[in-house]
Protein backbone atom coordinates (compact mmCIF):
# COMPACT_ATOMS: atom_id res chain seq x y z
CA UNK A 1 0.00 0.00 0.00
CA UNK A 2 1.39 3.48 -1.10
CA UNK A 3 1.91 5.88 2.11
CA UNK A 4 -0.43 9.22 1.66
CA UNK A 5 1.70 12.25 0.84
CA UNK A 6 -1.24 15.23 1.01
CA UNK A 7 2.00 17.39 -0.32
CA UNK A 8 2.43 15.78 -3.49
CA UNK A 9 -0.57 17.26 -5.86
CA UNK A 10 -0.04 14.20 -8.34
CA UNK A 11 -3.26 15.90 -10.08
CA UNK A 12 -0.63 18.78 -11.14
CA UNK A 13 0.27 17.83 -15.08
CA UNK A 14 3.40 19.13 -16.17
CA UNK A 15 1.91 19.99 -19.85
CA UNK A 16 -0.09 22.68 -17.62
CA UNK A 17 2.12 24.07 -15.13
CA UNK A 18 3.82 26.49 -17.72
CA UNK A 19 2.67 30.47 -17.37
CA UNK A 20 2.40 30.33 -21.48
CA UNK A 21 -0.12 26.75 -21.56
CA UNK A 22 -1.97 28.01 -18.17
CA UNK A 23 -3.50 30.73 -20.23
CA UNK A 24 -4.04 29.28 -23.50
CA UNK A 25 -6.13 26.62 -21.77
CA UNK A 26 -8.26 28.75 -19.88
CA UNK A 27 -8.59 30.60 -23.18
CA UNK A 28 -9.28 28.32 -24.56
CA UNK A 29 -12.08 26.93 -21.84
CA UNK A 30 -13.28 30.12 -21.88
CA UNK A 31 -14.21 30.13 -25.58
CA UNK A 32 -15.65 26.48 -26.32
CA UNK A 33 -15.97 27.54 -29.98
CA UNK A 34 -12.36 27.84 -30.38
CA UNK A 35 -10.46 30.75 -31.38
CA UNK A 36 -8.18 31.95 -34.18
CA UNK A 37 -4.19 31.85 -33.76
CA UNK A 38 -4.18 35.59 -33.92
CA UNK A 39 -7.23 36.38 -30.96
CA UNK A 40 -5.45 33.60 -29.03
CA UNK A 41 -2.09 35.02 -29.46
CA UNK A 42 -3.34 38.94 -28.26
CA UNK A 43 -5.31 36.76 -25.38
CA UNK A 44 -2.32 35.65 -24.10
CA UNK A 45 0.25 37.90 -24.79
CA UNK A 46 2.59 35.73 -26.66
CA UNK A 47 4.80 36.03 -29.90
CA UNK A 48 3.86 33.80 -32.77
CA UNK A 49 6.71 31.72 -31.80
CA UNK A 50 6.25 30.88 -28.59
CA UNK A 51 2.68 30.14 -29.31
CA UNK A 52 2.97 28.16 -31.87
CA UNK A 53 5.78 26.44 -29.54
CA UNK A 54 2.87 25.73 -26.83
CA UNK A 55 0.14 24.68 -29.14
CA UNK A 56 2.47 22.02 -30.33
CA UNK A 57 2.98 21.00 -27.29
CA UNK A 58 -0.76 20.95 -26.24
CA UNK A 59 -1.67 19.12 -29.58
CA UNK A 60 0.67 16.35 -29.69
CA UNK A 61 -0.83 15.52 -26.11
CA UNK A 62 -3.88 15.79 -27.10
CA UNK A 63 -5.56 18.12 -25.50
CA UNK A 64 -5.99 20.97 -28.22
CA UNK A 65 -7.30 20.53 -31.99
CA UNK A 66 -5.58 22.41 -34.64
CA UNK A 67 -7.06 23.49 -37.61
CA UNK A 68 -6.09 25.16 -41.05
CA UNK A 69 -8.45 26.46 -43.05
CA UNK A 70 -8.08 28.11 -46.27
CA UNK A 71 -10.33 31.16 -47.89
CA UNK A 72 -9.75 33.46 -49.87
CA UNK A 73 -7.25 35.26 -47.74
CA UNK A 74 -4.41 33.89 -45.60
CA UNK A 75 -4.76 30.80 -44.07
CA UNK A 76 -6.32 30.80 -40.74
CA UNK A 77 -5.41 28.21 -37.84
CA UNK A 78 -8.17 28.01 -35.70
CA UNK A 79 -7.45 26.03 -31.96
CA UNK A 80 -10.27 24.60 -29.52
CA UNK A 81 -9.98 22.40 -26.55
CA UNK A 82 -10.68 19.01 -27.15
CA UNK A 83 -13.02 17.42 -24.67
CA UNK A 84 -10.43 14.46 -22.72
CA UNK A 85 -7.91 18.48 -23.05
CA UNK A 86 -10.98 20.19 -20.80
CA UNK A 87 -11.50 17.28 -18.66
CA UNK A 88 -7.74 17.03 -17.90
CA UNK A 89 -7.34 21.04 -17.59
CA UNK A 90 -10.28 21.54 -15.39
CA UNK A 91 -9.10 18.41 -12.84
CA UNK A 92 -5.47 20.48 -13.04
CA UNK A 93 -7.36 23.27 -11.78
CA UNK A 94 -9.09 20.87 -9.16
CA UNK A 95 -5.99 20.02 -7.76
CA UNK A 96 -4.42 23.96 -7.80
CA UNK A 97 -7.20 24.63 -5.79
CA UNK A 98 -6.31 21.82 -3.72
CA UNK A 99 -3.00 23.47 -3.03
CA UNK A 100 -4.75 26.86 -2.40
CA UNK A 101 -7.03 25.02 0.54
CA UNK A 102 -3.62 24.05 2.28
CA UNK A 103 -2.39 26.94 1.77
CA UNK A 104 -5.24 28.81 3.10
CA UNK A 105 -5.72 26.40 5.88
CA UNK A 106 -2.47 27.09 7.31
CA UNK A 107 -2.54 30.98 6.96
CA UNK A 108 -4.96 31.71 10.03
CA UNK A 109 -1.54 30.39 12.16
CA UNK A 110 1.04 32.72 10.32
CA UNK A 111 -1.46 35.45 10.25
CA UNK A 112 -1.75 35.79 13.98
CA UNK A 113 1.95 35.57 13.99
CA UNK A 114 2.52 38.75 12.14
CA UNK A 115 -0.23 40.86 12.87
CA UNK A 116 0.11 44.30 12.76
CA UNK A 117 -1.56 44.27 16.07
CA UNK A 118 0.82 41.63 17.39
CA UNK A 119 3.60 43.50 16.16
CA UNK A 120 3.00 46.67 17.55
CA UNK A 121 1.92 45.13 21.06
CA UNK A 122 5.12 43.35 21.53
Amino acid sequence: MKPQAPFAYEGLERIFHERGRLAVCTCLIANPGGMSFKALQDACALTDGNLNRHLHALAETGIVNLARVRGNGRPTTTVRISHSGRQRFLAYIDALEAVVRAVNESEPERASETSPLRLATS
